[in-house]
């Protein structure tokens, strides 16, 4: 493998390079988001519907507490492309080192007081009557091995924003297949169940945390950190913190949005519909993998460019990255919209289930050709370091649009107000993300050409 370095993001053509960093992103959120998929179909049809809505019930709370993770590492990444760009190697150090001490200490500490309040956490989040049981088997399991997935977000990260795109796919790629093996050999060979779905899914996130490890352990980083480093310092935190809340604000209001509607879907239609939700939602993380892809490709591009003042790479980069996600996210969009039925029967062959999903399905990724423009839009905020635009933007579909639309519309319209709630929102979210962005680049990248 030729010796790729941060330089080249400044350097190569932005439609070369942003292929270069995007496909291998893409491949590695394709991979994590297959595994989420082929898990949720292993345990439908291996322990049942129910496990399902189970699993749906325990993601929100696990993946917030290691989104703190990602977090701390897209705002940590932000600094440090941009540090790079400016060839001020010791700054993105430092702020390296000062990552890795926020993500143990704020992983550990929540995981630990998720443990002690379970019998609270899972009922808040829609794990009721027979979800209940299950979702604790889950919960219990998995949260052992968050502070380790938290380690993997933050890393991964940071790899990208170093220009090392493979080495972040291969990241993402050890755990899925293992994850795959281990939900194989401990659901359908030992009968673990439950269990045994949450030790393959904890056992991945130990296996993905190995591979980070050794990246940053064999030589091929170009932060090569010392005990220094680790030493927490204000500053550095504080700008971490600014934008890495925004990763964090994002994570947050998924969670709450989960909570709402597990809620909302239990009171209109009980477990089966929570068991729809669980369905969509596995497809909201997988089918939109080529989008997110160019999302993440498109962030250490930016970055870098704006930290080397080369804005005209940077206007570039962002009408590049949006035509292209905008391509892929239509593509999703027809097929969603043609097979709902096939993607349904996947996942289980309980015929209420079967009745119910696909029109959901549909209603759900409405909007799917539009949502480019907004990811992109929010996403470049934070690769230039503007943490209160990239806040608001990041919040606009889900925290101003969605959750106070399922709120109201199912009162009215019952469970498929559920259901056209995420087209509203996303329509919304999209021209308001469009004014500021257009308004952005006019004001700040007016010398491009």
């Amino acid at each position: 493998m030729a010796k790729v370095s941060a330089k080249d993001l400044g350097e190569q053509p932005i439609g070369k390079l942003l292929v270069r960093q995007a496909v291998p992103a893409s491949i590695g959120i394709l991979v994590m988001s297959l595994n989420i998929l082929i898990d949720t179909i292993f345990v439908g049809n291996w322990i049942g519907p129910i496990a399902i809505a189970a699993i749906n019930v325990v993601l929100p709370v696990s993946f917030f507490i290691a989104a703190l993770g990602m977090a701390i590492g897209i705002g940590g990444s932000s600094i440090i492309s941009r540090a790079l760009g400016a060839d001020n190697y010791e700054k993105a150090k430092k702020v390296f080192g000062n990552q890795l001490t926020l993500t143990l200490l704020f992983t550990v500490t929540l995981a630990s007081i998720g443990l002690v309040y379970v019998d609270s956490i899972i009922p808040a989040f829609g794990g009721k009557g027979d979800i209940f049981d299950p979702a604790k088997i889950y919960y219990v399991i998995v949260l052992y091995g968050v502070p380790f997935l938290g380690l993997c977000m933050m890393g991964n990260t940071v790899i990208r924003a170093e220009g090392k795109p493979k080495f972040a796919m291969y990241a993402m790629l050890i755990p899925s297949v293992g994850n795959l093996i281990l939900d194989y050999l401990f659901i359908n060979v030992f009968g673990w169940g439950m269990e045994g779905a949450a030790w393959a899914t904890t056992g991945s996130y130990l296996l993905c945390f190995v591979f980070i490890l050794w990246f940053f352990l064999s030589g091929r980083s170009e932060l090569r950190i010392n005990s220094k480093h680790f030493m927490l310092s204000s500053e550095v935190v504080s700008e971490i913190g600014s934008l890495g809340f925004v990763t964090l604000a994002r994570q947050a209001v998924v969670s709450i949005t989960y909570l709402l509607v597990n809620n909302i879907l239990f009171h209109l239609g009980g477990e089966i519909s929570v068991t729809v939700y669980a369905i969509i939602g596995r497809m909201l993380m997988f089918a939109l993998f080529p989008v997110f892809g160019i999302t993440q490709g498109f962030l250490p591009i930016a970055g870098f460019n704006y930290g080397a003042a080369l804005y005209p790479r940077v206007r570039k980069s962002i009408n590049t990255a949006i035509i292209y996600a905008s391509l892929l996210a239509f593509m999703v969009f027809i097929l969603l919209m043609i097979f709902p039925h096939t993607i349904t029967r996947l996942f289980t062959d309980n015929q209420e289930v079967l009745s119910e999903t696909p029109t959901a399905m549909r209603w759900v990724f409405a909007a799917t050709p539009i949502i480019a423009l907004q990811l992109i839009g929010s996403a470049y905020f934070q690769a230039i370091g503007k943490a209160i635009p990239a806040l608001l933007l990041t919040l606009t579909r889900q925290g101003f649009f969605f959750i106070p639309l399922v709120l109201i519309l199912p009162r009215i319209y019952g469970e498929i107000g559920v259901w056209i709630s995420f087209p509203i929102s996303d329509l919304l979210a999209t021209l308001v993300t469009a004014y500021f962005l257009n308004r952005e680049i006019r004001k700040t990248l007016k010398y491009s050409t």
